[in-house]
């Protein structure tokens, strides 16, 4: 598989990812709380499929380093409020455990080619 190929998938991966936050941000309760952290959770969370598809177009090594580190940075944060959405009680970890998981891969896949691409420069 190329390295294009991958990117692709990537790219596919990370795109039904915003997807499927934008529908889980749908079902949370209607609470003033739940709403105000819900739009905390939703914004950055979309734009990680964004900001990974222009790392993908990135110019330099540098430019890639600097997008793909705040695309790692979103996904670490996506945990954050994944962790306080169920700590705060508003919505149950059963429900979220897929979305969680699969954000947990994608943030070790950014962190990793962060890495390699610090390495590498």
């Amino acid at each position: 598989m190329t390295t294009l190929h991958r990117g692709r998938q990537l790219q596919d991966r990370t795109k039904t990812f915003a997807v499927r936050i934008v529908k889980a941000f749908a079902r949370l309760p209607k609470d003033e709380a739940t709403r105000i952290i819900g739009r905390q959770f939703l914004r950055p969370r979309t734009s990680l499929a964004a900001n990974y598809r222009a790392s993908c177009r990135s110019r330099s090594v540098a430019d890639f380093i600097s997008k793909i580190s705040v695309v790692t940075e979103e996904a670490e944060e996506t945990l954050f409020w994944f962790e306080l959405l169920i700590e705060a009680g508003l919505i149950k970890s059963k429900l979220v455990q897929p979305l969680r998981s699969e954000c947990e891969e994608l943030s070790k896949m950014f962190s990793a080619s962060l890495a390699t691409a610090k390495r590498n420069r």
